[in-house]
C-alpha cells in the first residue's frame, strides 16, 4: 500500500498538467476564433459573413463620375468608407430576435482628406452588407469637429445578451452646423472629438427614420432616409442611423446636393452594361395564360382608341402610337381595347413571349448618389383572380380582369461604385423593396423575379403568397417554369431625363389615359355564382370575408400610363 498512494499521486499530476493543458489549448481556439465566434460558445450570425455580389463586376465604360469611388454634391465631395470595425453587438432582440451590431467605419481605410459623418448599425438577421458616408475635409468650414456629446443611452442596466457594453452619443455641434449621426462606444469615456464631423446647416436636409434596426425598453435605432426622395428630390442616404430614446427621435440630418450635380449618374454607353449586367430574369407559372408582349405589338395586332361620346367609332392605334392624345390627365375621356373580334381579341389577350421586351427608364435618386433603373414589362391583359378561401380555391370568372397591366422591378444602382444595393418589386396596388443580400440570382449579378399567375405581382421567391390573412385571401402562385424574359438581353431604352435628347421617347408614353375601359362586370353577381359553387355550410363564412378581400380583386380597369405613376419622378414608397 504504500508504493501505491505515489503511483496514484504520479497519475493526478499528471491529470492536472494534461487538463491544464486542454484548458490552455481551450482558451487559445476561442480567442482565435472570436470573430466569428466559437460554435460551441455563440453561433455565428448572418453579420459575421460580408455579402458580396455573386459574380465580378464588370468594367464599365470611360464616363464622368459614375463608379469612380467619390461624389461630387456641389460644395462638398464626399465618398464610402469601405471597412469596418465591430464597437458593440447585442444578439438578442431586434429582425428575428437576433440583435444587431454597431460599427465604426475604419479610419486606417478611409482615402487620406475624408472625415466620419455617422456610425453604421445593422440587424444581425442578414450578412454585412453595410455602407457610411464620409465626407472631405475642404478646410472651408463646411464640415467642423462636434464641441461635445450628449449620451443619450446605454446598455449598462439592460439584461440582454450582449458582447460587452453599448454607450451611444450624439454630437453638439457648433452654432450653424448638424449631426449626420451618432457615435458609439464600449465605454462610458466620452469619445474623441476627431471620431467625427457635424456639416454646415445649408448642405443637409430633413431626415426620417425609415428601417427598424433594434430596441429595447423605450430605446430604438432606425435606419435614416431623406424626407423628401425623387428625380429633383437633393438628399442623401447616408447609410448611418438615428436613435430613439423614450419616442422622441434624435435631431439627425441628411446631406444635401446642392448644386444638383449630376457628374455621377452613368452616361448613356454606361447605361446599356448596366442593364446587361443587372436586369433580372422574370420567371412566369407553368399556367399562366396571359403573357406580356410591347405596347407596340398590342397596337399593330388590333388595338383600339375610343372616345368618350364616340364609342361606336373606335380608332386603330397606329405602330408608334403617334395618334394617341398627348399629355392631358385621367380624365376619362379616353382609353384603349382588345380587337373587336372574338378570335383576335384571344389572340391580344394572350400576349407573345417570344416578341416581348421590357422598358427601361433610368433616373437620379438620393441627389445622384444613386441610379435607379427602372424595368417596365407590359401585358395585354390581366387574367381573373383566384381566391384562398379555408381549404377552397375559387377561381372567379371574370372578377379582377381587365385589359391592359404594366408592372416594373426597379434596380436602385449605388453611384460611388456601381453595386447593386436593392430591387423593388411592384405587387398590385404596393410593392416591396428587397436588399441586394435576400435576392435570389440566377445568372452572375442577375436577379430571379417571379411574376403571379394571372395577376403578374412580383415577387422573389417561387411559392404562394396570399394577400390576406388567417388563411384567406387572393392567390399569387409563383413558379420557375420554362417560360421566362431576360430582361438584360430583350429591352428597349425609354427614357433617361438626365440625358437630355439621349433618348427619344416614343409617343405613346405621352398618353395619359387607361390603357383599358372600365369593365361590365357587377360584383355581387360573381359574388352569387360562387355561392351557388361552395358547400352551403361554408357560405355564411364566405359572405362575411367577401368584401374584405384586398381591393385589388375588385378592380376591373386598365391602369393609366406608367409616366402618370408617382413613382415616375418620385421614389417607389
Amino acid at each position: 500500500m504504500a508504493l501505491l498512494f505515489p503511483m496514484n499521486l504520479a497519475k493526478f499530476a499528471s491529470f492536472l498538467i494534461t487538463l491544464f493543458v486542454i484548458l490552455v489549448a481551450g482558451d487559445c481556439i476561442r480567442v482565435i476564433c472570436r470573430i466569428p465566434p466559437c460554435p460551441n460558445k455563440n453561433p455565428p450570425l448572418p453579420i459575421e459573413t460580408v455579402f458580396r455580389l455573386p459574380s465580378s463586376l464588370p468594367v464599365w465604360p470611360s464616363g464622368t463620375g459614375f463608379a469612380t469611388a467619390s461624389v461630387s454634391l456641389g460644395d462638398l465631395r464626399v465618398s464610402e468608407a469601405t471597412a469596418f470595425d465591430v464597437v458593440w453587438r447585442t444578439r438578442s432582440g431586434g429582425p428575428d430576435n437576433l440583435g444587431a451590431t454597431f460599427f465604426e467605419p475604419s479610419t486606417a481605410d478611409i482615402a487620406q482628406g475624408y472625415a466620419v459623418l455617422g456610425y453604421h448599425s445593422q440587424p444581425n438577421n442578414k450578412r454585412f452588407s453595410g455602407r457610411s458616408v464620409v465626407a472631405y475635409d475642404d478646410l472651408n468650414g463646411n464640415i467642423k469637429a462636434p464641441v461635445d456629446y450628449i449620451n443619450l443611452w446605454n446598455s449598462l442596466s439592460f439584461e440582454i445578451d450582449q458582447e460587452g457594453i453599448g454607450f451611444i452619443w450624439l454630437p453638439k455641434c457648433p452654432d450653424g452646423y448638424k449631426a449626420l449621426g451618432h457615435v458609439v462606444t464600449n465605454s462610458t469615456q466620452k469619445p474623441s472629438l476627431n471620431k467625427i464631423r457635424c456639416v454646415k446647416a445649408e448642405l443637409t436636409e430633413q431626415c426620417e427614420h425609415y428601417k427598424w434596426i433594434w430596441g429595447a425598453k423605450g430605446f430604438n435605432v432606425y435606419t435614416t432616409r431623406p424626407r423628401n426622395r425623387g428625380t429633383q428630390a437633393m438628399g442623401v442616404h447616408l447609410g448611418s442611423f438615428v436613435a430613439q430614446v423614450g419616442g422622441v427621435m434624435s435631431d439627425i440630418a441628411c446631406l444635401k446636393n446642392t448644386k444638383s450635380d449630376l457628374s455621377a449618374m452613368p452616361t448613356l454607353e454606361q447605361v446599356k452594361p448596366l442593364v446587361e449586367a443587372y436586369g433580372p430574369w422574370v420567371f412566369f407559372h407553368s399556367d399562366e395564360k396571359y403573357l406580356p408582349a410591347t405596347a407596340e405589338w398590342f397596337f399593330e395586332n388590333g388595338g383600339l382608341l375610343y372616345k368618350q361620346g364616340d364609342e361606336a367609332n373606335p380608332v386603330a392605334i397606329l405602330p408608334d402610337g403617334s395618334n394617341l392624345p398627348q399629355g392631358g390627365s385621367d380624365d376619362g375621356a379616353y382609353w384603349l381595347d382588345l380587337p373587336t373580334d372574338s378570335d383576335a381579341r384571344d389572340m391580344v389577350e394572350r400576349g407573345d413571349l417570344a416578341k416581348a421586351k421590357a422598358y427601361v427608364h433610368v433616373k437620379p435618386m438620393f441627389g445622384a448618389t444613386f441610379t435607379d433603373i427602372v424595368i417596365w414589362m407590359y401585358y395585354p391583359f390581366n387574367g381573373p383572380a383566384t381566391i384562398k378561401f379555408k381549404f377552397l380555391n375559387i377561381k372567379f370568372d371574370h372578377l379582377g380582369e381587365h385589359t391592359g397591366d404594366w408592372e416594373h422591378v426597379t434596380l436602385r444602382v449605388n453611384n460611388f461604385n456601381g453595386e447593386l444595393q436593392s430591387i423593388y418589386l411592384s405587387e398590385h396596388s404596393g410593392g416591396t423593396w428587397v436588399d441586394a443580400t435576400d435576392v435570389e440570382f440566377h445568372d452572375r449579378n442577375k436577379a430571379a423575379v417571379y411574376a403571379s399567375k394571372h395577376g403578374h405581382a412580383f415577387y422573389s421567391k417561387p411559392g404562394l403568397v396570399l394577400n390576406g390573412k388567417n388563411g384567406i385571401g387572393l392567390r399569387n402562385d409563383c413558379e420557375k417554369a420554362d417560360l421566362y424574359l431576360d430582361t438584360g438581353f430583350y429591352y428597349t431604352l425609354l427614357s433617361a431625363e438626365y440625358l437630355g435628347t439621349a433618348i427619344v421617347e416614343p409617343p405613346w408614353i405621352n398618353y395619359s389615359r387607361k390603357w383599358g375601359p372600365k369593365a361590365a362586370i357587377y360584383i355581387q353577381d360573381e359574388f352569387e355564382k360562387i355561392m351557388k359553387r361552395i358547400p352551403k355550410f361554408l357560405r355564411s363564412p364566405f359572405r362575411n370575408v367577401f368584401y374584405t378581400l384586398p381591393i385589388k380583386i375588385l378592380e376591373e380597369e386598365g391602369p393609366t400610363s406608367i409616366k402618370t405613376k408617382g413613382s415616375w419622378y418620385g421614389d417607389e414608397i
